[in-house]
């Protein structure tokens, strides 16, 4: 029988919050790159795009892959 962790550390915890925080930082970086190709900051427009490219892959692909990746289901 497994016995639970003295110290309270659940890893299905840390590895959720850690791909709601990969997810998080997508939309923060998105909102960078919608902030840049708007003009508000003084930015090339290709680095507004690539923001916004480095963001989709954050919210759409990186959890997912991450997900395959700690699942138990083997």
């Amino acid at each position: 029988m497994n016995q639970p962790d003295p110290a309270g550390h659940d890893p299905a915890k840390a590895r959720f919050l850690t791909i709601q925080a990969v997810r998080l930082l997508g939309v923060a970086l998105g909102v960078l790159g919608a902030l840049v190709l708007a003009g508000s900051l003084p930015l090339p427009e290709i680095v507004g795009y690539l923001f916004l490219a480095l963001a989709a892959v954050d919210i759409f692909i990186l959890p997912i892959f991450l997900a395959k990746r700690w699942s138990s289901n083997k």
